[in-house]
């Protein structure tokens, strides 16, 4: 059997795998994500970039928990001027590069992608779905005139696929992927951390400083697959599943499911970047033992039953 095509395509962005670095992980600068892509990534996400420059919040913001990682880090990050001067004076043509961006209204979105824009960026991902963050990220995306008004302010600046990240933390996921697609969104990434916390029983007090938090990894894994099960059945436009990706079995999970592409955030933390590599060695294995010629015919395989 001929090698399997790893290769994908999101929105008429093509990728040579379908792996992706996932926002806030590795995303502060362009070396680190030329690193990333370097290793073996087939795109890379940008941390979250805002409107202003934002310190974040005080420190505890990570805790490790059983299962995974517990953040709330704030949002942190150098506004998107200072971030247009650091790309502009970096080669970024040949990376496939994804920059992550979130809002308070829709003018700071706007403006936003106007800075960026003449860039050599291959996409935007809307996050809509930072659980820890009083006035950005889940405040906007449980809002459906909220999610049009951003899409339209966004849509009328740029022609680039735009991903719009979803959260976990809302009753109907299924209902506000639906409100996205109809307000033209390219795709969508299914899903970000859970709202949680941690307390320390020895003195009574919640770890983080913001003592709310998201939770990532492993822990996560199943209510990201059953999110995007239930978003790629319901919606025309592709899904991007995100959520405690560790190993290739987890990968071949969301692809089941119905993802086109993945992820991989916290699995970092425990493989190092030698996981993108491990992860597309398993799916290349899982394909020819399974008789696949491509990545994408195993997506949504599991809808038929």
């Amino acid at each position: 059997m001929k090698e399997p095509d790893l290769s994908t395509e999101i929105a008429g962005f093509k990728m040579n795998n379908p792996l992706m670095l996932a926002s806030g992980i590795l995303g502060t600068s362009i070396a680190s994500l030329r690193r990333v892509f370097e290793a073996g990534a087939g795109a890379v996400i940008t941390k979250s970039i805002g409107y202003e420059p934002r310190i974040g919040y005080e420190n505890p913001t990570l805790v490790e928990v059983h299962g995974g990682y517990l953040n709330a880090i704030g949002l942190s990050n150098p506004g998107v001027k200072e971030f247009y001067n650091e790309l502009s004076k970096s080669k970024i043509e040949d990376l496939p590069l994804v920059v992550s961006l979130f809002g308070a209204k829709p003018s700071e979105f706007k403006e936003m992608v106007s800075i960026l824009e003449e860039l050599k960026i291959k996409a935007y991902e809307l996050n809509l779905s930072c659980p820890h963050v009083k006035g950005f990220g889940i405040e906007v995306g449980q809002d459906h005139k909220a999610i049009r008004e951003v899409i339209k302010a966004i849509k009328e600046e740029t022609k680039k696929p735009l991903f719009v990240k979803l959260s976990p933390n809302v009753t109907d996921i299924v209902k506000m992927a639906r409100v996205a697609e109809n307000s033209d969104a390219d795709a969508l990434t299914i899903a970000n951390t859970i709202r949680a916390m941690s307390i320390d029983i020895e003195t009574f007090r919640p770890i983080l400083a913001n003592k709310i938090g998201g939770l990532s990894g492993p822990a996560i894994k199943p209510i990201a697959v059953r999110c995007v099960y239930e978003v790629s059945k319901e919606v025309r436009i592709p899904v991007i599943g995100c959520g405690g990706i560790v190993n290739w079995q987890d990968a071949i999970e969301f692809f089941l499911a119905g993802a086109k592409a993945i992820q991989i955030g916290t699995a970092i933390a425990y493989e190092g970047l030698d996981v993108f590599e491990k992860i597309k060695k398993g799916i290349r294995d899982y394909l020819i033992m399974k008789e696949k010629e491509s990545v994408r015919e195993i997506v949504g395989l599991s809808h038929g039953f």
